[in-house]
């Protein structure tokens, strides 16, 4: 007689706040902080963000190639000016840009627990590395409203893997109201300093740029 199959409980990923997730990376040391960071802004997987070189990222651009693991299409994605701050700070005397994913992950494991017991914030310990993934999407499907942006944002090559992400955010924001920050950008660098801290460009009026973000 053969032995029943077992069937794993579907478990809804859980999606931490976003101060959750900087409170995480403001708490953590220099190399881990940048990888962590890293994970937020690309929605990359951990083994993937592990993996990168310095020839992989355009500093003047300030863009990533992300080689794809797991049978996902490779991307070009953006990142901040604030992590090419955080990577400028960083040695290159290896072709790599991070060490191995094993000191990677037990450095964050531990650091995990110690901000989490500093901070009084039990919500930390539920953030894995591959939560940022979860978070990135959930945000930007919020932000989009748009599932093929973010399963080319996260490399599925099939839509079902991503699909998840349009009940995640509106469990997330079920009761949330859709007010927003405007702010009017008169000139270029002014914009792009607003794009850079979330804000999305929505007309032009007059002259002048206004963009919006969700508070």
């Amino acid at each position: 007689m053969a032995p029943p199959k077992y069937k794993p409980v579907d478990k809804a990923p859980f999606i931490p706040t976003e101060a959750d997730i900087d409170q995480l990376i403001s708490g953590s040391g220099r190399i881990l902080a940048t990888f962590l960071q890293f994970l937020k802004e690309t929605g990359a997987r951990c083994g993937e963000v592990a993996r990168l070189k310095w020839s992989d990222i355009d500093f003047e651009r300030k863009i990533v190639r992300i080689t794809p693991e797991k049978g996902s299409r490779a991307r070009v994605l953006p990142i901040s000016r604030k992590l090419i701050d955080m990577l400028n700070n960083h040695s290159r005397q290896s072709e790599k840009v991070f060490a191995t994913l094993y000191s990677l992950k037990s450095n964050f494991y531990k650091t995990r627990k110690s901000i989490a017991f500093k901070l009084q914030n039990p919500r930390l310990k539920e953030i894995g590395l591959h939560t940022f993934r979860h978070w990135k999407a959930t945000m930007e499907y919020h932000k989009t409203k748009d599932i093929l942006h973010v399963q080319q944002l996260l490399g599925h090559r099939d839509l079902r893997n991503t699909l998840i992400y349009i009940n995640l955010e509106k469990a997330q924001f079920q009761n949330a109201d859709d007010e927003f920050h405007v702010k009017v950008a008169h000139n270029l660098e002014e914009a792009c300093k607003l794009l850079e801290v979330g804000f999305e460009y929505i007309a032009e009026i007059d002259g002048a740029r206004v963009l919006r973000k969700r508070k």
